[in-house]
């Protein structure tokens, strides 16, 4: 794993001097960061996707507002982060984030957080002894967490009726899926190694391909066309795809609460992008294995989606209920992306080809040997290759 730059402390100061990076919401902090920065931000409860992308970026250090686990659930980021040898500041409070300029030379030690030698904000250093305890309490309270979200469930199902039961409301893409695999890639943990492992499923059946978000940039990565990109209509700027992923794409679908209004929809109308609007509160990826249901895919591959109970819980909580009925309804058609190398071995390759004729080959060799006529000829061959064998001799 890439570790972060990191810079020299001043003679005789301990601790770790970096530039502060400075933003409330990861989300619009995240394109900002470079190698060696610390990360400055407030975000309870860190979650591991949030938590993969500070390492991705280099950062050497993160100071959190808000505390890294709260103890509502055992949220999976401080993990990630300790394994890549970052240095995490929780904490520091509202008042601590203001003091902090962006941009700022700063230096962490102890906990305490550092602007031309003055101390400007106190939080927790955040170690893996703190890391276990936290997480054993949250874990202890996880009973509590799953009683909100059963009622959070019927409150979904309450107000999303007709799009879960009736498949009313769902947005009708140019893209054909009817009868055709569906591969929905979401920017999760390990989305990278599982595209390389279904890449001879993504080639041989063309499956149509569904990216949620910035997975549409990680799919032209890969030398991949997606073929229906879905939107958040919150996102602008920086968090929208690239003019090129979206422009690529048949089919661009922008989910929308409904009644809010959409900076994406007037950013895209702007680069002549004409979307289609998904009225809903289902996140992003569920509204994505939604139009794929509707669309009667034959089977939908999840790619980067959440799949065991701590990464389901390790999500945004409002977006739980919402994960949870969308894998009920469209349960049958939905695998994994880890389960595809071990269901589909591929169409049959000329080595494949190659090894059942050399098969066949030796079988008729073998069979004809045991006739008079081949017993004349292996007798044929065998004084032809005593003969050749005598010649070389002969010559050296």
């Amino acid at each position: 794993m890439r570790l972060p730059a990191r810079e020299r402390t001043p003679v005789g100061l301990p601790g770790l001097v970096g530039t502060a990076r400075v933003e409330r919401r990861a989300r619009v902090l995240l394109p900002r960061l470079r190698p060696g920065d610390i990360a400055v931000l407030d975000h309870v409860d860190l979650d591991r996707a949030t938590a993969q992308a500070l390492v991705d970026a280099g950062v050497a250090a993160v100071v959190n507002a808000a505390p890294m686990i709260s103890g509502r659930f055992p949220n999976l980021g401080p993990e990630v982060l300790q394994e890549a040898e970052v240095t995490m500041v929780d904490g520091v409070g509202a008042n601590g984030l203001a003091a902090i300029g962006d941009g700022s030379t700063v230096r962490l030690h102890e906990g305490h957080v550092y602007v031309d030698d003055a101390r400007v904000a106190t939080g927790r250093e955040v170690g893996p002894s703190q890391i276990r305890e936290d997480l054993a309490a949250a874990r202890r309270g996880m009973l509590t967490q799953l009683e909100s979200f059963t009622h959070n469930s019927a409150e979904f199902l309450r107000r999303e009726q007709d799009l879960l039961l009736h498949g009313r409301g769902v947005p009708s893409p140019a893209t054909r899926i009817a009868g055709r695999s569906a591969v929905v890639v979401v920017r999760g943990n390990d989305y990278e190694a599982e595209l390389r492992a279904i890449d001879p499923f993504l080639r041989e059946q063309h499956p149509v391909l569904i990216a949620v978000e910035q997975a549409a940039d990680a799919l032209r990565n890969a030398g991949l066309r997606p073929d229906i990109v879905i939107v958040d209509g919150r996102a602008e700027g920086a968090d929208l795809p690239s003019t090129k992923a979206l422009k690529a794409a048949r089919d661009v679908v922008v989910r929308v609460e409904r009644g809010a209004g959409s900076p994406a929809l007037e950013q895209l109308d702007r680069i002549g992008i004409r979307p289609l609007r998904f009225e809903s509160s289902a996140t992003c990826e569920d509204a994505a294995l939604i139009i794929a249901d509707a669309g009667d895919a034959s089977v939908i591959v999840g790619v980067g989606l959440h799949a065991t109970l701590e990464e389901f819980l390790d999500r945004q909580r409002q977006g739980l209920a919402s994960t949870y009925l969308t894998r009920l309804k469209v349960g049958p058609r939905l695998v994994d992306a880890t389960a595809v190398p071990h269901l589909y071995s591929g169409r049959v390759r000329p080595h494949h080809l190659m090894l059942v004729m050399l098969a066949g080959l030796i079988a008729l060799v073998a069979a004809v040997s045991v006739t008079p006529v081949g017993q004349e000829w292996a007798d044929q061959w065998s004084a032809a290759l005593s003969d050749l064998i005598d010649y070389l001799r002969g010559l050296f």
